[in-house]
């Protein structure tokens, strides 16, 4: 039963000509399926519905040809072809009473084209913001008039695609509409350009088109961002912000409000809070008597409703929080407020857009998987046959594994050779700044010691002879992966040979023992080949023991692919605040007593550095030494009635604690089959059967 203090969450609210049954908004967001995928799309859509988020956005929709976000798969509005793609989302969306949203987009210099090959198109001429060797080309008037008619066509066959609110988008530093508005890239000199005035006059105009084209049955909103966080150097929510919000106050029907760029707006766990965005955009609200739906991570219901009746929002917006728990909804209404998973704020989300791929989630594996896979986050088929599986490992792909085999119906017991629960969820979680990540695991037990068909066992290491004499029929082997400490990783794939033993560190050593496991005068060297985040998260927890810290990398930056999730500059500017020099390009090519020699990655021009202990971030061996010992003995597993024996998580190959997750789920989903069935496809949809 629904806390009545959660029942303003539910109330209704009118968006122009439509209503939305609650407050929850599900803002958009990408999910790498976009026009190349439309099931996919479609399905996801419809089960954010489902789960009951009142309105159900769209991805990016390109708008014209010149606005080609190729490779990244955006959704896509060129012409009358692309409405059937679309049609499939807004009637898996309606099909749940929700409404669907629409984020159309011109990105301006934020494309190089590369499929349409057309020139960009920009206020004024400039090269484009990503890196390809293209410029763009200064609009005259005869081109923003043309712009104006392609949103206007792009709306009307919105509208005919049965969306219910239709997005003006000049948000994130990425649209044509808010490049319009930005002093920085509009350096025009007449009626658009110059004064805060003249450089909304585009973005005034495109609102009034779509209102007049659109605005009798569909909702007209504007998401836009009232802060960059760059100071004086760019838009403030206390000065232009908030000046656009006086001047088109009562325009639209909705307010749509966020920070800019993206890597602001969806800032992770560990640079920011829960609400974090309220101290920008919570004016808003004071401005306008149309509703204003705002971001911020927000998982908590107590702090969604503390910020509906404190007057800043009107909608709860949610993007990552509903990838996570697309049921979030649901869950606050029935009062199972324990059942929600929620966000981590580890943005591997995010990272699907910036690859190019269907996004994937750390808390919810069904996520990108709904359509192709037919999973559901909620609901998995029961065993036509229940038997007894023994999952060995209590980390994150284990305790997935037992939760879901045991929502099938399986006995199911979970042994851990520790004390805690978790695995590298636990320990990664008591680094700086990765608490939330624990919620991985708090999610799983929590729903584990709710099944009477399942049996956690802690301080309980088990040989291969033991699991046979368990006789359990199936065992899953999730022990995890650790360190290494010999410097194989991408830069060395041999082991480094030089080594001095006595004062090496693995990120296990530090996790297990904190900073007090650096015993050694003199610098502390970490060699970080992982490329991610954890030689970072290290630097700091050495770095704040008062510790000198040399941060060396093959890579030009610190952390590369955390570039994926939004995190590289936030990461490399938190090392510099901390007096962490970086060395960036060199490998470590030898070691001394009191040194390690540094090599250039170009010309293997060497020098030496003082070193007092080297902390290795490289790459993980898998515990599989069970495995093996199993496969020795395997002559006795049918005497034994082991039927299977299945490696899964980071024993089998070492990933990303999110890949773990969804190795134990499709473990779980796939039991019953020898080999597991191939995902659909839509990639040869058109093509002629032959």
């Amino acid at each position: 039963m629904r806390d009545p203090r959660f029942d303003v969450l539910f109330e209704p609210v009118k968006i122009g000509p439509v209503t939305t049954r609650n407050r929850f908004y599900q803002v958009p967001h990408c999910t790498g399926m976009g026009h190349r995928y439309p099931q996919a799309e479609a399905r996801l859509r419809g089960i954010k519905a489902e789960g009951g988020w009142g309105v159900v956005s769209t991805q990016e929709t390109e708008i014209h040809p010149t606005s080609d976000l190729t490779p990244s798969n955006q959704a896509r509005l060129w012409s009358v072809d692309d409405i059937p793609a679309l049609r499939l989302v807004t009637d898996a969306v309606h099909e749940h009473g929700s409404l669907a949203a629409i984020q159309l987009a011109h990105n301006g210099l934020h494309t190089a084209n590369r499929y349409s090959r057309l020139i960009p198109i920009a206020p004024s001429s400039a090269l484009v913001d990503v890196d390809d060797p293209v410029q763009a080309r200064a609009m005259d008037k005869a081109d923003i008039a043309e712009f104006r008619s392609w949103h206007v066509a792009a709306a009307k066959r919105a509208k005919e695609a049965g969306f219910d609110i239709i997005y003006v988008y000049a948000g994130h530093e990425m649209t044509l509409l808010h490049h319009f508005l930005l002093a920085r890239h509009n350096h025009r000199t007449d009626e658009y350009g110059g004064s805060l005035e003249n450089r909304l006059r585009l973005f005034r105009e495109v609102i009034e088109d779509t209102k007049e084209a659109v605005g009798d049955t569909c909702a007209v909103a504007v998401r836009m961002a009232v802060d960059e966080l760059l100071g004086a150097g760019g838009m403030q929510f206390d000065a232009e912000g908030r000046d656009i919000i006086e001047a088109l106050a009562e325009e639209p029907d909705l307010w749509d409000v966020n920070l800019s760029d993206w890597s602001n707006d969806s800032q992770s766990a560990r640079f920011s809070q829960e609400g974090f965005q309220q101290e920008y955009t919570s004016f808003v609200k004071s401005m306008t008597t149309k509703p204003v739906v705002g971001v911020g991570r927000f998982t908590s219901p107590d702090t969604m409703v503390r910020v509906i009746k404190n007057g800043q929002l009107d909608l709860i917006g949610a993007a990552r929080p509903s990838i996570a728990d697309p049921f979030l909804p649901q869950k606050i209404a029935a009062g199972a407020l324990e059942a929600i998973r929620e966000c981590i704020g580890c943005n591997i989300c995010v990272m699907g857009d910036n690859t190019n791929t269907p996004l994937r989630c750390t808390q919810n594996p069904t996520m990108a998987e709904e359509w192709r896979r037919g999973w559901h986050p909620e609901s998995i088929p029961a065993l036509a046959e229940p038997e007894q599986y023994l999952i060995v490992g209590g980390g994150p792909s284990r305790l997935e594994a037992g939760r879901a085999l045991a929502a099938r119906g399986a006995d199911v017991t979970v042994a851990e050779a520790g004390t805690q629960w978790g695995g590298r969820v636990t320990r990664e979680a008591n680094l700086p700044g990765l608490a939330t990540w624990g919620r991985v695991r708090d999610w799983r037990l929590w729903q584990l010691q709710q099944m009477q068909n399942a049996e956690l066992y802690l301080e309980s290491p088990l040989t291969a002879d033991d699991l046979l004499e368990y006789g359990m029929p199936h065992i899953a082997l999730a022990t995890g992966a650790t360190w290494r400490a010999d410097g194989v990783g991408r830069a060395h794939r041999r082991p480094m040979e030089f080594l001095d033993p006595e004062r090496i560190l693995t990120p296990d050593d530090l996790m297990t023992r904190g900073a007090a496991a650096v015993n050694k005068e003199g610098p502390v060297v970490i060699f970080d080949d992982d490329r991610f985040y954890m030689a970072s998260v290290l630097a700091e927890l050495i770095a704040d023991a008062g510790h000198e810290v040399v941060f060396v990398t093959p890579t030009p930056i610190v952390a590369p692919w955390a570039v994926n999730t939004l995190e590289q500059a936030r990461i490399q500017k938190r090392l510099i605040e901390r007096n962490v020099t970086i060395i960036p390009l060199r490998t470590v090519s030898d070691m001394s007593p009191e040194t390690v020699t540094l090599a250039c990655t170009y010309t293997g021009k060497a020098h030496e550095i003082a070193c007092g202990t080297l902390v290795l971030v490289t790459s993980r061996t898998p515990n599989d030494t069970i495995w093996h010992d199993l496969n020795a003995i395997k002559d006795r597993w049918a005497d034994a009635g082991v039927r299977s024996v299945t490696r899964i998580g980071d024993c089998y190959a070492p990933g990303l604690i999110a890949m773990a997750v969804q190795a134990g789920h499709a473990y779980a989903r796939n039991v019953e089959f020898d080999v597991p069935p191939e995902p659909l496809r839509e990639d040869f949809r058109h093509l002629p059967v032959r």
